[in-house]
Formats: C-alpha cells, structure tokens, sequence
C-alpha cells in the first residue's frame, strides 16, 4: 500500500501533494509562488501538519543534497524561509528543528554558496520571535561552525570575504537569539565565548580597514565592520554577571597574537568596549585591566606601558560615578603605586630598558591623574593622604639620605597629579591635619627638585582663583591693581583654619628658605607659596603675621652666617619683593610708601638685594665680589612698621609678638598622628585663690595621638582578659559546686541588696537637717576635675 501512494500522487496526503507542487520541473524557474501560496495557507490553516511538512521537506533536501540537485535544494530552502516567516504557532518548535536540521546540513557541505545561503535562512529564523521557548535546543554546532567560517582561509579573496561575512551575521544571529533569553542555551559560557569573541577579533583586526579615516565611507559588507558590530551588539548586551566572560578572551586574543606592542588595536577595541557598555560595568572593564597588569609584572616594559595606555583611555571614556562606585578605590591606586614601586626597584644596567621602565612609570602617573579626576572631592584627599602613606618612614636626620630618590620622585609626581584635579573651597576641609603636617614634613627632603614639586603641590591646593601663573616670578610689583588678582573675602572658616596652622606654614617656610641646597626655581616656588597664603587667607590679622614673617626672614639671613653670598642676596630681594605685596595687600598708603622707599634706597646703593639682581640666572660667583655688609637703612625695621600699623589703627601687637616656633616631628608622626603637637601642651588649672592643690601640669612624657591609643589597647587587653577569667570563674562554680553552696551565695547577694535598700529608705525618711543624712550628702560631693574617671570614649 505505501508502495502504491508513492507511485500514485493522487494517493498522497494534502500536505504530501502540496509540498511536491512547489517544486518546479525545471529548477531555474524558482518557486512555483501560487503553489507556495498554497501550502502557506494549509500550514496556517492546519498548523498540527507543520511539523509533518518541516519533515518531508527535510527529506527531499537531503535527497537533492545526495544528488547535487543544487537548484531544488534553493527551492527548498526558500519554502523554509517563507513557512518561517508565516507561520506563528505553538507547534513552530517541531517545525524549528526540522529546519534547523537541514541548515545543518547544508553548513556541513564545503559548497560556499550553500554555506552561504544555509547562513542567510538561519539569520532569517534568529529575527523570529516564538511565542514559546524550546528548553532542549542546542546551538553549539552553529557556533562552532560559524567561527570556523569566519576564519576561512580559501585563496579566493571575494570568496574568502562572503564566507567571513556570512559566518559573522551567523555568530551575530546566534547572539541574538539567545543573550536575551536566559531560557535558551547560555551563550556566556566561556566555551562559547571563546570562540566567537577571538572570530570577531580577528576579522576586526583588518589593516587596510582600520587605516580609513573616520569621515570616509565604509563597506558596511565588509567583515571588519560587520565584526565591529557584532561586537558591539555582544558588549551592549553583557550583564554584571557575564562581561567578563567577554573580556577575558579579548586579553588572552591580545597576549596570544601579541597585539599589545603597538597598541592601536588594542586602544580601539577597548574603546568600542567602553562606549559599548552599560554604563554602570564600565569599572569592570578597569578592573579586568588591572588584574591582567597584574598577571603582566615580569613582562616586557613596553607591554605594561601599552596596558597602561590602554587603561588610561579607559578611563578617559568612563564615567566617573561608576568609577567611584565600583571597586574600592584605594584598591585601584595600590595596584598602580605597587607596579610603580616594582618598576623603579628594577634596576636594569639596559639603557633602553631602562628608558622603557621609565615611560611605564610616566604611563602610571598619568592614569592615576585622570582616574582621580573622575573621583569626588573627598576621594581624592583620602588618595593624596594613601599615596603620602606609601613614602619611607624615616628619622629627621635621614630624610633625603637613605632613601630612594627616584621613588620618592615618582611619589610626589603622582601626589602633584591628584592635587591638581582637586578644587579647594574650604582650606579646612582640603588639609587635614595629618595631610599638612605631612605634606610639609615632605618639603624638607634633601633634594631641590622634590622641594618644588611640593611646592607646586601646594600652590594647586591653596590657589582657589587661578593667581599661581601671577607669582611665578619674584619682581617688585610696582601696583598690585595690574596683577588683577583674583580673590574674594576671607570667610571666618579659612581665618580659623590659618589660625590655628599659621606655625606649621611659617616653621615649613622658615626651615625652607635657609636651606643652602636652594636654587632660583626653590626661591621662586616658595615665594609663590607666601603670596598664595597672602592672598587667599590674608585677614588683617593674619596679613600683620605675614610682614612678621618677612622681617623674620630678614633676621635670620643677617644671623646665618654659613648661608653664601648668593643665597643671601636672593632671600633679601624675596622679602623685598613679599613685604611689597603684603603692604599693598594691607591697604594702608603710609606703610606702602614706606616700604617703596627702602626699595628705592637699595636700587640706588644696594641693587644686589632686590630680584632683579639677586635672581638673574646669568649671575657668576664673581657679581658678589664686591658686596659688603648690608646697611641698615636698605632694611625693613620692625619698629617703624609697627608704628605705620598703629597710626593707622590697626592691631600691630603680633608684629612683636614672636612666632612660636614648634619642632617638626618625624615623618612617621607626621602621617599618623595629630595635627595639633600635644607634647607641647602644658596644662595648667589654677584656682582663684592660687591654691596649689588644683594645679597640675603634664611635662614629664610627650602626650601624643599614639600615646593614647596604644593605652587604650592595652586596658582594653585587660579588662578582656579580666572579664574571661570571671566568666570562667562563674562557668566553673556552676558546674563544679555543690547545690547548696549555690544557694548560699545567691541568698547572701539577696541579703546584701534587702540591707542596703533598708539603709536608703531609712536616710529618706529622716529631716534633711539631721545629723546623719548631712554626712552622706558630705560623702556624695562631687570629685575634684583631675580626680574625675572619665569614661574610654571620652577619652579616645
């Protein structure tokens, strides 16, 4: 019988009939569209039969296959194409895998026109939504298969360009078909990903293709653009859970093919990656980076620089906020500042390796600026204060000996790039007492270079309105009104602030300027650093303390006498040229003319103490042969400037008043102790009527913030301790003890709580003049202040 219904079309099912119909006689004509139309309306109208017509179908393909039938097997595949597209029905997944079966088939040939037309019907199903997922649907041969054809290494080139293309819109369709739906097959597994991110890769990697300009049009068939946007459609996609399943075989496609080396490839695929990501991974991305320097340490130079370059622009595209909000920052910066450190420990006898480490170490700096310029204000103080952390501790007398200068250049270069992100508004906020007493701890290094780059660093966090460039040069500024200064009122937080730090800034410039080490650039740095304090903080109180200062100044250069002649002159015209600034600073004519006139003096008799002899780089050793000692009259005299104060009413009591000068501590304290110097408080509580029982005074061992905790640990340790061995005690008591010993105790505490709950009923109830309640009131005065236990919080 089935013998005779394949001899006998007209025993043939409806199905049978109609699917046979399509197929003309002669295979160039095509379709036969009115029987297709046919079918198409059976299918939709019985669509219990599709699976049935998807199987037959599947038959005669691979009859025609066997046969080389090469035009039905078109034929073929086009009715797939249109019952696809027309049919949407829940029986569509039986369907599916007859179709996907022949596509199959048709990939397996090594017929590229087949290839490419299998690729083109499978393009077509991905852009189908189904109305049902299908659980048991694999796509690993087409992922596989696709790779394969974007790697086609046929010698035809036009050939080898349409196989590429096909399998890259093949890997495109697979991604799109199952990246969204997390019911399908998981195409982020690492198997897969391994095989079409270094396909996209490899056909992006076209040299002729990215040597277009940006602005010249693009074959958009050709496979380094279609490779670009597949990829980017791939990375648009990933989710936290899954980018880095992506980027893991793009580091590995760069080491394998050694593309870092030059890194234009590189910096442009991280670029799509970048602006291709969902904004709030973008950190992943810099995190994958850094965790790849890593594994990178003992590499080539150049490798770890062209990393370096590659994560700076990076950063350049991320946005700040997820930067900020991803891996702990300080993480970040430990990673750079620690292959900083391993670069400048390598000491290659290699020039050129050499010149390469240093690059790298340039490299570093530069992405630790543009990573801090994307972190908020805060962040960045707490980086600046991270990187001080990381400088040698050292004593006072071994600052600029033992230690590695290239290091600490590298340090300060790093801490200069942060400052110079940060915008000051308020001088307190920026320094904290740890930051200032460290960074100025950080001025007193031995090197002169070191000195003005923390200069400079200075002058990025005090400088809040661009006046910097104003005091680059030391000269006698003849009116301040054509500098235009930029400055506003001092507001009373800034006033307190330079109160409270005045010392610290004046020891810092004090210490400074006597230090014969100094060339013009120090001199230059540190006067910019007093006409910023000047000009940003400059209260009328604190502006009195600045001419103080000057003449200070003035004073230990005549007392100095192992200072050169050269250095002398130099200080002489930096005061000239400070007290000139503050003097118009303060406003008052008299005092101004005054000091116009000892100017005026030393240009006539003594021109060797104003700039522009004392900082004229041309200057020899033989310009001061003939200098003597310095007059009286070409000085600055304290006596007269106070007066000038005085007449014209303002408070010059701190022009006399000399300025406490406070030792530095150690670097060590600098960073980790208080701002305030505690070891030089001496406190002092005295009575009205002097009675020596309410003085105390602390001069025995310095106080400090270390001091202090280190003896709160240990009463800690001991109250612990204490505590554990009364917890053993009542553990042991009450596992070991006899029951009535138990009790014994327990109706001792009851009878000792009943007697003094008696003895305070009894005291109540008496009249508040009796003798014995005028007692316990005498019992329960208050302590003395120096006798009062004040609790450990309090304390700390």
């Amino acid at each position: 019988m089935a013998a005779c219904c394949g001899c006998c079309s007209a025993l043939k099912p409806r199905w049978k009939r109609l699917v046979d119909n399509i197929f003309p006689v002669n295979p160039e004509d095509g379709l036969v569209k009115n029987e297709m139309d046919k079918l198409t309306f059976y299918a939709i109208s019985s669509p219990e039969k599709l699976d049935r017509i998807g199987t037959y179908l599947e038959k005669k393909l691979a009859s025609d296959i066997n046969r080389r039938r090469i035009g039905l097997i078109f034929v073929a595949m086009d009715a797939l194409d249109q019952l696809l597209v027309s049919c949407h029905s829940h029986s569509l997944n039986l369907f599916v895998e007859s179709f996907l079966k022949m596509v199959q088939k048709l990939l397996e040939l090594d017929e590229p026109d087949l290839q490419i037309l299998a690729t083109q019907s499978f393009v077509k199903f991905t852009n189908i939504e189904e109305d049902t997922p299908s659980y048991h649907r694999r796509y690993d041969f087409f992922v596989s298969k696709f790779s394969s054809m974007c790697h086609s290494g046929t010698p035809n080139e036009e050939i080898r360009t349409r196989i590429q293309s096909a399998g890259l819109r093949g890997l495109q369709g697979v991604v799109r078909k199952t990246a969204s739906d997390d019911l399908q097959v998981n195409i982020w597994e690492d198997v897969h990903m391994d095989k079409i991110v270094p396909s996209l890769l490899y056909n992006m990697h076209n040299e002729s293709f990215m040597c277009l300009d940006l602005d010249s049009p693009k074959d958009e068939e050709h496979p380094a653009y279609i490779a670009e946007q597949v990829f980017r459609d791939l990375v648009c996609r990933g989710s936290y859970g899954n980018i880095r399943t992506v980027l893991r075989p793009v580091l590995i496609h760069m080491d394998n093919h050694k593309l870092w080396v030059p890194n234009d490839f590189a910096i442009k695929c991280f670029n799509i990656i970048m602006y291709s990501v969902q904004q709030q991974y973008a950190y992943l991305v810099v995190q994958m980076l850094m965790s790849h320097l890593d594994k990178c340490v003992n590499s080539d130079p150049a490798i770890k620089t062209s990393i370096i370059d590659v994560l700076f622009h990076s950063v350049l595209i991320a946005a700040g906020g997820s930067l900020g909000s991803g891996p702990s920052v300080l993480d970040v910066f430990n990673t750079l500042l620690r292959h900083l450190r391993i670069s400048v420990d390598n000491k290659s006898q290699d020039e050129k390796a050499r010149e390469m480490e240093r690059k790298f170490e340039e490299a570093i700096i530069t992405v630790i600026g543009e990573f801090a310029n994307h972190l908020p204000d805060y962040q960045k103080i707490e980086i600046m204060m991270f990187v001080m952390g990381k400088f040698p501790q050292l004593d006072q007398e071994d600052i600029g000996i033992s230690i590695d200068i290239q290091l600490q250049t590298m340090l300060l270069k790093t801490l200069q790039k942060v400052a110079a992100t940060y915008k000051t508004i308020y001088m307190s906020n920026t320094f904290h007492p740890e930051f200032l007493t460290g960074l100025l701890q950080l001025s007193q290094l031995e090197d002169p270079s070191m000195r003005i780059t923390v200069q400079e660093i200075l002058h990025s966090l005090i400088d809040r309105h661009n006046n910097t460039p104003k005091f680059k040069a030391i000269v006698i500024q003849k009116d301040l009104g054509q500098l235009a200064l930029n400055d506003s009122k001092v507001s009373g937080q800034d006033s307190l602030f330079m109160k409270k730090n005045n010392v610290q800034f004046y020891n810092h410039i004090m210490d400074n300027i006597q230090m014969e080490s100094n060339k013009v650039d120090n001199y230059e740095a540190l006067y910019c650093t007093m006409c910023l304090l000047a000009v940003e903080l400059g209260s009328e109180e604190i502006l009195t303390e600045m001419l103080r200062l000057g003449l200070d100044i003035q004073q230990g250069v005549l007392t100095q006498m192992s200072l050169p002649m050269t250095h002398k002159c130099a200080i002489h015209g930096l005061v000239a040229a400070f007290i000139n600034i503050v003097a118009q600073l303060v406003g008052q004519t008299p005092l101004v003319q005054y000091v116009k006139e000892v100017i005026d003096i030393r240009r006539d008799e003594a021109p060797y103490l104003l700039p522009d002899f004392a900082f004229n780089r041309s200057n020899r050793p033989s310009s001061y042969s003939h200098i003597d000692n310095v007059q009286p009259k070409c000085l600055f005299d304290q006596a007269t400037l106070q007066q000038f104060l005085v007449d014209c009413g303002q408070d010059a009591s701190r022009l006399t008043t000399p300025i406490a000068v406070k030792p530095f501590s150690t670097l060590d304290k600098a960073v980790s102790g208080s701002g305030s110097d505690i070891g030089s408080i001496n406190l002092e509580l005295e009575s009205a009527e002097g009675s020596p029982i309410f003085s105390r005074r602390w001069t025995d061992e310095e106080i400090t913030v270390e001091s202090l905790k280190k003896m709160l640990a240990e009463d800690n340790t001991e109250k612990k301790e204490e505590e554990a061995r009364k917890r053993q005690e009542i553990y042991q008591t009450y596992r070991t003890a006899p029951f009535e010993e138990i009790v014994a105790r327990s109706e001792q505490k009851s009878c000792n709580f009943h007697n003094k709950l008696t003895e305070i009923l009894d005291m109540v109830s008496r009249p508040p003049d009796s003798p014995e309640r005028m007692r316990k009131s005498l019992q329960m005065s208050p302590k003395a202040v120096f006798d009062v236990s004040f609790p450990d919080l309090f304390v700390y």
